[in-house]
């Protein structure tokens, strides 16, 4: 009898623990108001249909394979997809502080004008070299040059050691430019998916503990809530065509396992704000531009850290697009959704300047 009373106990400490320190506070009233939407009522584009189609054959040949080789050949499969693409940019090695990284630079760009780019491939995948066609849009539209770092992935380091090297190129950039040490005129931070997530990890880090506060931030498609606790977090799996194939097997376990897997692999609470930037202080941000698309399962994460923030006072806005896929901004030029999102950023970064 005393066994089973002791179970009762595990199990109700447990179910505390999870409520209580693993699941954060509810932010259901932060669902509304939806910010800017674009497209309503529009078809997607028949480019839209092509970008899903590829994304079917590529990633489907990656599920197919043994699983001891679907992250290495995920990873080979993201690296390539910039590859052959006429970009403008050029592309230059760089070394921030230890961090290795590159300079992009599209014609034109100002070196005194900076942008920290963060990678996305859910912490676990990614480099400068896959995101080379977001680095040198971005280089673009900002006139910047742009630092595209190659921070530490999982599972072979922790998330920290991700957030750690972040935060070094980000001071080591403020002092140092394409041609050698210069104070940057300007600093920016952006970043798509896991990288948005740094980058609004970043953005609070520069307000508090940073030399200096950035002076904008764009967020493509990020994660916010690492409790996985948004709607559309489950609601869109079946309309998301690029995380929803990857990420359906999850939505069979119970999701305060999930959060346990999620203590372990992290090494500290889902909830934590270095993780989930949406549980964050979000008072006296830089002006943060969010984009999110109404189909992904990240929807809601971008929706919901725009109005938490707002509701704080910070100068955040969020644009949605219909149909498209997580980081459509990716498919730039053949998507007309990407062409008409980067002239959303590029209209946001010019007003800040």
């Amino acid at each position: 009898m005393i066994w089973i009373w002791l179970v009762l106990v595990i199990l109700a400490v447990v179910a505390v623990v999870t409520r209580v320190y693993l699941n954060g506070p509810d932010l259901g009233k932060y669902d509304q108001p939806p910010g800017e939407q674009f497209g309503l009522g529009r078809p997607p584009s028949e480019a839209h249909a092509e970008v899903v189609a590829s994304l079917g054959v590529g990633m489907g040949s990656v599920r197919e394979a043994p699983r001891k080789d679907q992250l290495r050949l995920m990873r080979q499969y993201m690296d390539q997809i910039s590859d052959g693409l006429d970009l403008s940019a050029s592309f230059t090695p760089a070394n921030a502080a230890g961090v290795a990284a590159e300079w992009v630079q599209a014609p034109g760009a100002d070196s005194l004008r900076r942008l920290l780019y963060i990678h996305g491939g859910a912490f676990v995948m990614g480099s400068p070299r896959s995101h080379r066609n977001i680095t040198s849009r971005f280089s673009e539209v900002s006139g910047c040059a742009v630092l595209a770092i190659d921070y530490r992935l999982m599972p072979e380091h922790s998330r920290r050691a991700g957030v750690e090297d972040c935060r070094t190129a980000y001071e080591w950039m403020l002092a140092n430019g394409p041609e050698g040490p210069s104070t940057a005129h300007k600093a920016y931070l952006a970043g798509d998916s896991a990288g948005g997530n740094l980058a609004l990890m970043m953005s609070a880090w520069s307000r508090d503990h940073g030399s200096r506060k950035a002076d904008a931030v764009v967020a493509l498609s990020p994660l916010t809530d690492a409790t996985l606790g948004s709607p559309s977090m489950k609601g869109n799996i079946e309309t998301d065509a690029m995380l929803g194939p990857m990420l359906r097997g999850l939505a069979r376990f119970p999701r305060p396992l999930l959060l346990w897997v999620g203590l372990f692999q992290n090494r500290t609470t889902p909830a934590h704000p270095t993780i989930s930037p949406v549980f964050r202080d979000l008072h006296d941000l830089p002006p943060t531009l969010v984009h999110v698309s109404e189909a992904e399962m990240l929807c809601d994460d971008g929706r919901r850290y725009v109005n938490r923030a707002v509701s704080q006072g910070s100068p955040a806005r969020l644009q949605s697009w219909q149909h498209v896929v997580h980081v459509w901004h990716m498919f730039y030029p053949q998507l007309p959704e990407a062409c008409e999102a980067w002239d959303e950023i590029g209209k946001f970064l010019d007003e800040e300047g």
